[in-house]
Parts: structure tokens; sequence; C-alpha cells
């Protein structure tokens, strides 16, 4: 019988798992399980913006109550993003993923049954702060799950944003066609609540602890326990060497070593994921704006067809984002965020040239192309790459603060360029807007920076070397063979 590999310290976990074609089996239930809560995240903006018109009509909201509700997600987001990753740092992936939906349940539930617009937004902050800390660790957990030659299954989490707004539009029409009513908000946001729960549950019962994680923390035994749990890999624990030894000693990575990402092979990395992050929340929430009125011009001004009408754009960021996984793969995330940045670039150049002239075919194709662009590329890739750029004890802090930046963009997006429409009117913006994904574009084919044409993992880089990583994974084909009937 062959012996089992050694697992000294991270660099080990990690080239045994990235030994692996594939997430399978209980990988592969805790995989989507990850990604679950990323659907929630999107599920419960969409759940505001579906039911925001009869709720303002419902309670006589003003301008500035409508603009707070709007706002009070993504500006929390900007805080409780790198709060997230702290906490993911310090006690682990799984811990910080279940209080964020106790977060969101308690949210969503208290916004349902709101009888003031004071009730509403304390609702709304509640689940602003489950989608920071969330966004922030799911995509961390899910980097330490997937295989590198799996990890463009990254982006899918694009495609699961717009699935998660596409049913929540549907469920709100379904919500319509049973006559609620104004109350069709508090149907909107309540359905939030209760996928929250059921995925509180689920994750509890099946979440397993990141085995990257726990060799970050000297805790070789649970880590490569989970390694069988998870993957089915049979692995034995080091506690021995000098690198237990190194780990065990040193201090916890904390917000203070946030300077980290700044600093050596990180910088190049990070300027480029908050581009690519920053640059996508910019274009997609300051056009995404603008999507309704183009839906309504369109479809027509009931309810049912403009609600269908948004039900068509995003079932075209359905598609990019399941094409994103492919590109990323074949082009890898740097160059397929450049080559969505340029489409996207050219998409907002012809809208701000033709916008109230076109034919009303080109009006609709000008918008699909803007989101096919910005969801096959930038859209997916700034979480993506930052998740993958980072080693185990940096990546929750780094993919946090590069959800803060993004977070940034979502807020400017939302509330600097329609200021700029008032001045300017619609075409204009347009044409200022465009040199967002003009700048991202540049910085993607100045910064070569790709996690997923990289000879190593930044685990392997910090803790082990490329010598240590072929010997590894060496042993766990040859252990494979062993045992192979």
């Amino acid at each position: 019988m062959a012996q089992r590999p050694s697992v000294k310290g991270v660099a080990d976990i990690v080239a045994l798992i990235d030994g692996l074609r594939t997430v399978t089996g209980r990988a592969r239930v805790t995989w989507y399980l990850a990604f679950g809560g990323l659907f929630l995240d999107a599920y419960a903006n969409a759940a505001l913006s579906a039911g925001l018109g009869p709720m303002t009509d419902q309670m006589d909201l003003s301008s500035t109550e409508i603009s707070v509700l709007t706002a009070t997600a993504p500006f929390l987001a900007i805080i409780f993003n790198p709060v997230g990753g702290w906490l993911a740092t310090r006690i682990g992936r799984v811990p910080p993923l279940l209080l964020a939906k106790v977060f969101a349940v308690a949210g969503a539930l208290l916004a349902a049954f709101a009888g003031d617009f004071t009730t509403v937004w304390f609702g709304r902050v509640l689940v602003g702060v489950a989608y920071g800390i969330d966004f922030a660790v799911a995509m961390a957990l899910l980097a330490e799950y997937t295989p590198k030659a799996s990890s463009g299954r990254l982006n899918l989490w694009q495609a699961v944003w717009y699935c998660a707004t596409t049913g929540n539009l549907l469920l709100a029409l379904g919500f319509y066609n049973l006559d609620v009513g104004q109350d069709i908000w508090r149907w909107s946001l309540g359905s939030a609540g209760v996928i929250a729960a059921v995925l509180l549950v689920l994750q509890w019962l099946f979440l397993v602890e990141s085995p990257a994680w726990l060799a970050s923390k000297g805790r070789l035994e649970e880590a490569v326990k989970n390694l069988r749990k998870i993957y089915g890999i049979g692995a034995a624990a080091d506690t021995t060497g000098a690198e237990a030894r190194a780990v065990a000693a040193k201090p916890a990575i904390g917000m203070r070593h946030a300077g980290l990402l700044f600093k050596g092979d990180y910088l190049p990395r990070t300027l480029l994921s908050s581009v690519i992050s920053l640059g996508q929340g910019l274009q997609y929430f300051a056009v995404g704006w603008y999507l309704p009125v183009i839906s309504l011009t369109i479809f027509g001004e009931s309810f049912e067809k403009a609600t269908i009408g948004s039900m068509v754009f995003n079932a075209v960021g359905i598609v990019g984002g399941l094409a994103s996984a492919y590109f990323g793969r074949r082009m890898g995330l740097r160059l397929s965020s450049a080559y969505g940045f340029g489409g996207v670039f050219v998409a907002l150049v012809a809208m701000g040239l033709t916008f109230g002239k076109a034919p009303l075919v080109i009006a609709f194709c000008l918008p699909v192309l803007f989101i096919l662009c910005h969801s096959a590329g930038p859209g997916a890739n700034g979480k993506s790459i930052a998740a993958l750029s980072y080693s185990s004890d940096v990546r929750a802090l780094g993919t946090g603060v590069t959800g803060m930046v993004g977070s940034f963009g979502s807020v400017i997006g939302l509330y600097v360029f329609p200021q700029i429409k008032e001045g300017l009117g619609l075409g204009n913006t347009f044409l200022v807007l465009s040199v967002v994904p003009l700048l991202g574009m540049l910085t993607c084919l100045a910064i070569k920076w790709d996690p997923t044409k990289a000879d190593a993992s930044p685990d392997d880089e910090a803790h082990g070397g490329l010598d240590q990583v072929r010997q590894v994974r060496q042993e766990r084909g040859s252990h494979d063979a062993a045992v192979r009937p």
C-alpha cells in the first residue's frame, strides 16, 4: 500500500487540490452552496429595485428617501467588504458566511413587515452588512475550493448574479398577477428572507472549512481531515517540520496588515483587480440605472411589459456570465477583461452618439452589446482575479479590499452620473462614461499579471516554491497510480 502524501503546510494542500481535474462529489455540493450566497446578494439587491415603484406610492417616499434606500446597501458594502475579509482571515471562511445569512434574514423580514420608511431603511442596513461580508468571503472560499484547472469556473458568479435578478423579476411578475397590489414590494423583499433562511440551514449543515485556511493557521490535522471530507484525498499531517512551527509562530493577519496588498508582487495584482472592480462597478451601475428607461421605451410603459423587458436584458447578462468562464479559461482573466472593456467602450460611444436618433432596433442592440461585453469580461473578472491573486493568509483581506473599491464604483455610478446627466443630457453622459472602460482596457493591457496563466499559485510562491509543488504533485500522482485498480 502506497504511503499517503505528507502535508507540511499550505503549499502542500494547494498542490493536492490543484492535482484534481475538476470539482466533484462533496466538493461540488459545498462549491454550489458557497455560490448560493452570491445568488442571495444579487437577489436581495434586485428585490428592492423590483418593488421600489409600488413602495414609493404606498409610503409616499420623497426623492431623498428613495436615494437613501438605494444607496444604503452599496455604501455599507464599502465598509463591510474589508470587515468580512478580516473576519475570514481571523476566524475562518464559514462562520462569517453564516453570520451574513443571519443578517440577511433579519433585514429582509424587518423591511418586508415595515410600517414606515425608517424601519425599511434599517432592514436595508442589515442587508447591506450581509452583502458586504458575504461577497468578500464567498469568493475567497470558492478560490480555495477550486482546482487551478477549473479556476475559470469562478467567473460563473456573474451568471448567477443575472439569474438571481431575473428570478426576482419573474417572481415580482407572478406576485403582480396575483393582485397583491402595492404590497408587491413586501413580497419581493420577504422572498429574499426565505432564500436566506434556507441557505443558512444548508450552509450550516454542509459547508466545510477551507483546508488551505486551516493549514495557514497551522491546524494541519483539521486541514487533512477536511481534505478527505471534501475531496476524498487521503493525506498525513506533518506537524513536526520547520514550516509547521513557523506557521504556528506567525502573528495573525489583520486589518493593520492591509499594506501587504500594496507591496512587492502584490502591488500590480491589487492595482489590476481594483481597477477592474472599480471600472465594472462604475459602468454597470451608471448605465444600469437607465436600463429601465430603455426598457420602457422599447417594450411599453405597463408594469408587465417593463418587467419583461428588464428580464430580456438580464437574460443577455446570463449568457455573458456563462461565456465569461469560457473566455477566462481560454484567454485568461486579464485579456478577457481588456476585450470586455473595449466592447463596452464601443457600445457607450455608439449609445452617446446615436441617443434619440437611432432606429428602435439599434436602440435595443446597443444596450445588449453593453451588457454582453460587461458580463463576459470585467463584470465577472474583478472578483475572480482578486480571489486568485493572493495567498491564503491574505486572500480574504484582498478580496475584501477589492470589493470595497468596487462598491465605491457602484455608489459613484449610481449618484455621480445622474448629476452629470442633469447638466449634459443622457447622450453626452454615455460619452463621458466611456472614459471608464477605456482606462480599464489600458490598465489590463499594461499590467501583465494573470493568475490563470501563472506557473505557480500565490500559495505556492509564498510557502513552497515551484520545486516543492512539483514534488508534491509527483507524490500525489504516484499515490493515485498505486491505488488505481
